[in-house]
């Protein structure tokens, strides 16, 4: 039986880790304010641009403009998938959603020409250990993440596509829904996908090119495959930032209730110490005045 001791040691330990953990989730919310603002702000310039593009890119058809690099529809089973997580556990089943979505879509894939670049400690971590080949990987910069971070990873990607080393580009990441929800999505980078037959003749878009379709798409696809990258980044630090939140208010209000029931165990244990201690010493008396009057 734990000892009185014992049980204000633990109860001591269980008050610092709900100290730690109630300072987590207001760091957490104050860093979850501000990504929720930037992703906010964002997600209606990343869906016009996927939008224009997408139907830029249908509209385009068989003119020259569907001769960009970018645009290429390949048959080879060549696929990367970029792996979005976080460097920092800490946040409930955040990281291992992604993974566990990422590592369906590799089954999937049927092949073992699946390549991989892994965002994120928890992904590298994990994926390093596996038999599948990591091309590269970038971790250390979500405190400071910036849209030159996004550009880097998407340059690196087009590069691979422009020089045949990969057929498809795929993310997987944690979308932002709401401080308690983040869904794990999926999303075909490279090449860019095209409406469907039905979507194309719903929203038929009649565009006049200024100065070409090439060079206008020049400059489009890029920014458009750099653009989507750095809002899935901001998606999943924001997504980050709320699950730490959401599971550091659960482990406050688990410590606080395990402090409850510690002190109710404690208040016990004393109660029955004191109580023992009355019984010596009324036992004792007693023996003294059976032995006076004997």
């Amino acid at each position: 039986m734990a000892t009185l001791r014992d049980i204000q040691r633990r109860i001591r330990s269980v008050q610092s880790t709900q100290k730690i953990t109630r300072a987590m989730k207001l760091v957490a919310a104050a860093k979850l304010r501000r990504a929720q603002e930037r992703i906010l702000a964002a997600r209606p310039y990343a869906a016009k641009m996927g939008e224009l593009l997408s139907n830029l890119v249908t509209a385009a058809g068989g003119s020259d403009g569907a001769q960009h690099p970018l645009l290429e529809q390949r048959e080879g089973p060549r696929r990367q998938i970029v792996i979005i997580t976080a460097d920092k556990g800490l946040a409930g089943a955040f990281n291992s959603n992604v993974i566990r979505r990422a590592l369906q879509l590799i089954r999937q894939s049927n092949t073992t020409e699946v390549t991989l670049v892994v965002v994120g400690r928890k992904a590298r971590d994990f994926y390093r250990r596996r038999p599948w080949t990591i091309k590269r990987d970038l971790i250390g910069f979500w405190d400071r993440l910036a849209y030159s971070h996004a550009s880097e990873l998407a340059d690196y990607f087009m590069q691979q596509y422009l020089d045949g080393e990969v057929d498809e580009v795929h993310l997987v990441y944690n979308e932002f829904r709401s401080v308690a929800v983040q869904r794990p999505a999926l999303e075909q980078l490279l090449p860019i996908p095209r409406k469907t037959e039905g979507e194309s003749d719903a929203e038929a878009v009649d565009y006049l090119y200024e100065p070409d379709p090439k060079a206008i798409l020049d400059q489009l696809l890029p920014r458009h495959v750099r653009t989507q990258v750095f809002r899935a980044l901001m998606e999943s630090l924001a997504g980050e930032y709320g699950a730490r939140m959401t599971a550091m208010e659960a482990a406050t209000k688990n410590a606080k209730e395990m402090i409850d029931v510690l002190t109710i165990q404690y208040n016990k244990a004393r109660q029955e110490k004191i109580t023992k201690e009355l019984l010596d010493i009324v036992g004792g008396a007693e023996a003294l005045k059976q032995g006076a009057e004997a």
